[in-house]
């Protein structure tokens, strides 16, 4: 198991594959591969390598719930472990969580985003798929405010995968399963625990997302995560989760205290490594009006419009990744939301170069 692990750090691979009769795997640069010249692992094998980095505590959940996340040290790096039961077997997948926490421009994200960690108030939501970054993301916004600011940073995640240290903020990290029993019993909570900031690691249900919306409508400000793949998918489905009843009022408290959304997806480098693609909606007073009015399927047009807002759609970055050369047309094209709009926006670009040469 220290090997396979070593291996993942020394590959700068994201993440390990644990599973019965294949090798151990990792991926790199978003590509799933068995680990060079490791052997498969049998269910035994697999069974006493996990069941080596359980505790007594973390075995007895996994014994009842038959599912498990948690944070696991090795070697002084740190992984989000998550482990399951597949056909009377065990497996896992580890995380690897980078040791620093880089900054957004680090990150290759837009600085429009950077001022969303400004807002006094209002809820900043992270969106993409697995493994498309978000974390870390919302784990640089936090420590753009811990370094600007003064406050009380509470943090509540499932589990704690960066970690942030006192800095101009007071900071309080909370794990799910061992701080306490829930996001959302931890979010009423926080209300009455002074907090400025609050980070919840994922809107998982209806319950966390109403007292998401309260605390940013009491004047805190929220970051959040969902694993949506854009803007307008996102509102559209942080209100239909609610009953059809609610929707209404839903729909203005999110009009009222909604600041920005990041969404996002990982593409290969041209020369390897991934750059990251970001479609950003800032809640200008339009942006407002469209989400009251229900009115989500026009926000790619204002998004796209509404560039001196510090607003881009996915396709507009795509195609400023291929005009800088760092990402090819052809996986540009395996992340585009309308592939003709971004062809079209791909020869906007190429015009442009060559009129300005």
């Amino acid at each position: 198991m220290a090997a396979a692990l070593d291996t993942v750090v020394a590959s700068g691979a994201s993440d390990l594959h644990i599973s019965p009769g294949a090798a151990p795997s990792i991926r790199v640069d978003g590509r799933l591969g068995a680990i060079e010249g490791a052997p498969r692992w049998s269910a035994q094998k697999v069974s006493e390598a996990l069941l080596s980095v359980l505790s007594p505590e973390r075995l007895e959940i996994f014994t009842s719930d038959q599912e498990l996340d948690f944070a696991h040290l090795h070697g002084g790096e740190r992984f989000r472990a998550n482990f399951y039961r597949q056909r009377d077997s065990m497996g896992a997948v580890f995380r690897l969580i980078p040791s620093s926490i880089k900054s957004l421009a680090e990150l290759g994200i837009p600085s429009s985003v950077g001022s969303f960690a400004a807002f006094p108030r209002g809820l900043v939501l992270v969106t993409g798929p697995t493994g498309s970054g978000k974390s870390t993301t919302i784990a640089a916004l936090v420590d753009e405010v811990n370094r600007t600011r003064e406050g009380h940073i509470i943090t509540v995640e499932d589990p704690i995968e960066f970690v942030h240290e006192h800095g101009r903020c007071l900071v309080s990290q909370r794990e799910v399963g061992r701080d306490t029993q829930s996001f959302a019993i931890a979010l009423r909570q926080a209300l009455r625990q002074d907090p400025d900031v609050i980070l919840i690691g994922e809107l998982r249900d209806l319950e966390t997302m109403a007292v998401a919306l309260t605390a940013a409508e009491t004047g805190h400000l929220v970051f959040a995560t969902l694993h949506t793949k854009d803007a307008s998918t996102t509102i559209d489905r942080m209100i239909d989760v609610f009953p059809p009843h609610q929707q209404a009022q839903v729909r203005t408290q999110l009009a009222a205290t909604l600041g920005g959304i990041v969404s996002q997806t990982l593409v290969r480098k041209v020369g390897g490594g991934r750059a990251v693609a970001t479609e950003i909606l800032v809640a200008t007073p339009a942006v407002r009006n469209l989400i009251r009015e229900g009115r989500s399927h026009q926000i790619p047009s204002a998004m796209q419009a509404g560039r001196s807002a510090g607003m881009q759609t996915m396709d507009q970055h795509l195609a400023s990744l291929v005009a800088e050369q760092k990402v090819t047309a052809f996986v540009a094209r395996e992340s585009a939301q309308d592939v003709q709009n971004l062809n079209q926006l791909m020869r906007n670009s190429s015009q442009l170069a060559g009129r300005e040469s």
